[in-house]
């Protein structure tokens, strides 16, 4: 049986379901998927003595002295500030950078274009451990070790951003560009002023992403950075980890400040992100 067919068969007896028992399936796979972070929350705001009482409590007692102890005596603004910057910095130049070349591969006919589209594609499959060394010593090289520079610049690009900002402005009426050069705009104006307007979905998809991406670095940052002046939260987090091994108050605490950015911007733009991967109001076409 072809996946194709499964899948329709799945969708089939799922839709034989009474709605009741549908309703319990996904109340109980969110419960199950949801416990474990709010078993951090209830740990953080836990009294000390209660994060080991037994029966445990399931019930935050709503301590924040452990919060108060990350904050005044650690250097949680710094990294929380290293962090968005880095973050920022990257989503303003992947949406430039994907929404430059996902336009040249949707509407610029030139020779090799399907060849340099099938190149972004094959990027996706490169595992990016097999690059970490020779990255690193061209960083070494070019002096660009413990800076904010390293945590950027490589990332400035991000193939998913292409194949997706590629996919929406192959949507758009090619009456807008015709409408657009007689009124004279160039291209690059076209992208700013019409396109990207135009494929707001996908540029809140991408950006999101992005910044959650860029938000939970680790591995690269720790390689390149050695300096608490530039490093961001992750890494940080791997330092309290050895500092406050027994602690699982501070713990869990600095892991609810790291994660209440990334939480905040999702709940806030889950609805674009949607329409963006599912390519509504954009006319997708394939």
């Amino acid at each position: 049986m072809s996946r194709r067919a499964r899948s329709r068969r799945l969708r089939r007896w799922w839709r034989r379901l009474p709605r009741l028992a549908r309703w319990a399936a996904v109340v109980t796979i969110a419960v199950l998927f949801s416990f474990p972070l709010y078993w951090v929350l209830v740990t953080a705001f836990n009294s000390h003595g209660g994060v080991y009482s037994l029966p445990p409590r399931f019930v935050p007692s709503f301590h924040t002295g452990a919060f108060l102890d990350v904050l005044g005596h650690t250097d949680w603004a710094r990294y929380m500030l290293n962090t968005a910057f880095v973050a920022g910095t990257t989503v303003a130049l992947v949406i430039a950078t994907s929404a430059m070349a996902g336009y040249a591969l949707a509407e610029l006919s030139f020779k090799g274009s399907g060849f340099f589209f099938a190149l972004v594609l094959a990027v996706i499959m490169l595992p990016a451990q097999a690059l970490l060394i020779p990255q690193y010593a061209v960083a070494l090289h070019l002096h660009l070790l413990n800076s904010y520079t390293v945590q950027i610049v490589p990332f400035a690009a991000s193939t998913f951003g292409v194949i997706l900002f590629r996919q929406f402005f192959k949507g758009l009426p090619r009456a807008y560009w015709e409408a657009a050069r007689l009124e004279g705009v160039g291209h690059l104006r076209y992208i700013w002023r019409v396109a990207l307007p135009l494929a707001r979905p996908a540029v809140v998809t991408v950006a999101l992403l992005t910044f959650i991406t860029s938000w939970n670095q680790f591995q690269w940052p720790l390689i390149m950075t050695s300096s608490h002046s530039v490093q961001p939260i992750e890494v940080a987090l791997g330092h309290y980890m050895q500092t406050f091994e027994a602690n699982w108050r501070k713990l869990t605490s600095a892991v609810l400040l790291a994660l209440a950015p990334i939480v905040v911007l999702f709940l806030l733009l889950q609805r674009h992100i949607v329409a963006g991967v599912a390519g509504r109001d954009s006319g997708v076409n394939a």
